[in-house]
Parts: structure tokens; C-alpha cells; sequence
């Protein structure tokens, strides 16, 4: 029954329509359905409706018609139209409702089911990307107008940011979020070049060279990520998380604010990930694309994501996700150990800055 209820709308079929049959069930003597068991029951019209709470017996026979119309109960009636069962002997015929048809359909119920359950996930990851997107945007107008003051398209991205942010309050269906995604994804690439210029060339992340110069800029930095500012960056030895003094002072989690290390160090630092996700990554949302289609081959359960997610907000869970894929091979328990950052998240302990640096500083000094 708790398969038939996620996938009810696949069967036509109602929470009402259900409870009926959840009363016809309890009718029936055995503990579930199938063997050599008679899967007939014939209880009244009073009898159903008294075990339904005191159902109006017109409401009951409606819910059963449409039971009987999905194909999940059969009538099998007797000559007189009565609900009975009759011995001959050895032989035993009973007349009611035949419940065989949700036995036989069972593993049709458990697909469909998991039909509905893979398109929810589709949909809720579909509106975490476009969410981040927003962000994206709303981030880049605030950057565009220092850089470039006064032209049209910042204001064009913070009304396309507000417009999203009130969209994303309604229940949309999956095609108003792709196309709302399509769209944000345009005027993403297109804020991208305006700021980045024509001339501007991609990061090439094998150059060693390149890596040491973005390091060099994190040391000196005396407000890019408060976690790095007394720890300094790893050696080649050091684990994968450093260990800030006792002294330092820890902001605060803000889930709602993208993390002040740049993406382009971030995707230096996690070459790895171009093996086993080949789209462009050029914006926060798309690293979290990439780290949710990582995240299953990792062995990391969808609750141990989420909770991530809600402790250290999609883009930082993005840069643990992918850092762990760089040492997957060191990392004896991938979920536990997600689960335990996690914590340390929850508890304003935690920067994945000092992840990033550690990859840099291990590639750097090999």
C-alpha cells in the first residue's frame, strides 16, 4: 500500500480511493496476499462503511467503482447480487470483492512508484540548480556594475534575479523549471563574457605554474576565507581538512552566502572531476551539477548530501564533494566521512577553503 500511495496518480486513483481499499484489506484473514489463500472478501456495505469511520455508503461505492475501474479490485458476483461465500464439500466459493489484481500488478505498483520517486528527485535537484542559478546572477550584477558602472545588463540581471526568486516560491512543474533554467543560462554566459572580455583565455588547470600564482594570492589575501588567514596553506604531508589554532576566530555559517573562494581555484585544485564530468564549469550552479552526479559513484547516500547541504549551504557542499573525489582512494569511508565534516560544519567549524589549498599545495610539491 505505501507503493500504491506514491504512485497513485500513475493509477487514476485517489487518498480516498485508497482508504476504501485499506478497509477492504483488513477484511482479509491472512497476513499478506498471495500463496494458496482465497483472495476474495465479502463483508457488507455496513460492515465497510462502519470500519471506514461511518463512510456514507454512497461516498464507498463511488471509491469502490474506481478501484474497480483502475484494476485494482475485481467484483465477482454472485447470481443474487450478494456478498457470500458457500461450501460444497471440499469446495469453497466465495462471492465479493477479488483482490487478486493488486497481487498480480505488484511489481507494476513497486515500478511506477520508483518512477515517481526518481522524477520528485529530478525535480527537487532541478530547483536547487535554478535556485543557484539565481544566486549566480543576482552575484554577478553586484560584480558587473563595480567593474563595469552603468550599463543596462546588471539591471536586466537583478530584475531576472527578483523575477526568479518569486517564481521559485510557486509549485512549478518540471518543464517551467527547464525552461526557466534554459533562460538563466543564456544570460549567465552572456554576463560572463561581458565581464571576462572577449580576449579572455580559460584557465588551463595543468598548468602548475598557474596553480602557484593563484596560491601565492590566497596567502597574501587578508579577506578571502578567514579560515586560511592563520592556518597557511598545506604542506604536501598534510591531511585533507587543516586544523585552524586555537585562537582563531570562526565565522559564523552563512548558507546563503557563495563562498569566497574563487570556482576557478576550486576546479584547479580537483582536476579529477573532468574525468567523470565533461560539461563546462563555469558558475557555482554548475559545480553542483557536477557534484550531484558524482555523488552516487562515491558511495555517498542522498541523505548524507542533503544534510551537507543544509549545514554548509550547495556551492561549499559542491567543493567538499569534488575535493573528496581528488583523495577518493585515501578516504576509507566517503559518507562518514562527508557526515563528520558535516558536523563540524553545523557547528561553525569548518571552511572547505583549507580543502582546496591542500590539494594545490600537494600537486604543487609533487
Amino acid at each position: 500500500m505505501r507503493e500504491l500511495s506514491k504512485a497513485q496518480g500513475a493509477f487514476g486513483v485517489t487518498e480516498r480511493d485508497l482508504t476504501v481499499l485499506q478497509g477492504l484489506l483488513s477484511f482479509f484473514p491472512g497476513d499478506a496476499l498471495g500463496g494458496n489463500a482465497e483472495m476474495v472478501v465479502f463483508p457488507s456495505n455496513k460492515a465497510i462503511c462502519e470500519r471506514l469511520n461511518g463512510m456514507p455508503c454512497s461516498t464507498m461505492r463511488r471509491h469502490l467503482a474506481r478501484l474497480v475501474e483502475a484494476g485494482l479490485l475485481a467484483r465477482r458476483d454472485s447470481p443474487n447480487g450478494k456478498r457470500y461465500v458457500r461450501k460444497h464439500g471440499e469446495e469453497r466459493v466465495a462471492f465479493g470483492f477479488d483482490l487478486s489484481p493488486l497481487y498480480c500488478r505488484a511489481e507494476e505498483i513497486a515500478r511506477a512508484a520508483e518512477a515517481v520517486r526518481e522524477a520528485e528527485d529530478r525535480m527537487r535537484r532541478l530547483r536547487e540548480v535554478v535556485s543557484l542559478m539565481r544566486r549566480d546572477i543576482a552575484a554577478l550584477a553586484e560584480f558587473g556594475e563595480e567593474v563595469q558602472p552603468g550599463l543596462g545588463l546588471w539591471h536586466q540581471l537583478r530584475d531576472k534575479a527578483a523575477l526568479t526568486a518569486r517564481a521559485l516560491r510557486r509549485k512549478l512543474s518540471l518543464e517551467d523549471l527547464s525552461a526557466c533554467r534554459t533562460d538563466l543560462e543564456t544570460l549567465l554566459d552572456h554576463a560572463r563574457n561581458v565581464i571576462d572580455g572577449p580576449e579572455t583565455e580559460k584557465m588551463n588547470t595543468n598548468d602548475a605554474l598557474s596553480e602557484h600564482h593563484h596560491l601565492n594570492s590566497i596567502k597574501d589575501s587578508t579577506d578571502f576565507e578567514p579560515a586560511l588567514n592563520k592556518g597557511g596553506p598545506a604542506g604536501p604531508g598534510s591531511e585533507l581538512e587543516l586544523e585552524l589554532e586555537p585562537e582563531a576566530e570562526i565565522e559564523e555559517p552563512d548558507i546563503r552566502r557563495a563562498p569566497r573562494i574563487p570556482l576557478h581555484l576550486v576546479i584547479s585544485g580537483c582536476p579529477s572531476l573532468k574525468t567523470f564530468y565533461h560539461g563546462d564549469i563555469r558558475h557555482w550552479h554548475q559545480l553542483f551539477d557536477a557534484a550531484c552526479h558524482v555523488r552516487p559513484a562515491m558511495g555517498i547516500s542522498a541523505s548524507a548530501w542533503e544534510e551537507a547541504q543544509r549545514c554548509m549551504g550547495p556551492e561549499q557542499a559542491s567543493i567538499v564533494l569534488v575535493a573528496m573525489l581528488e583523495r577518493f582512494a585515501e578516504i576509507r569511508s566517503p559518507g562518514g566521512y562527508l557526515r563528520a565534516l558535516t558536523s563540524k560544519a553545523a557547528a561553525g567549524e569548518f571552511s572547505c577553503g583549507p580543502m582546496v589549498m591542500a590539494l594545490i599545495a600537494r600537486r604543487n610539491a609533487a
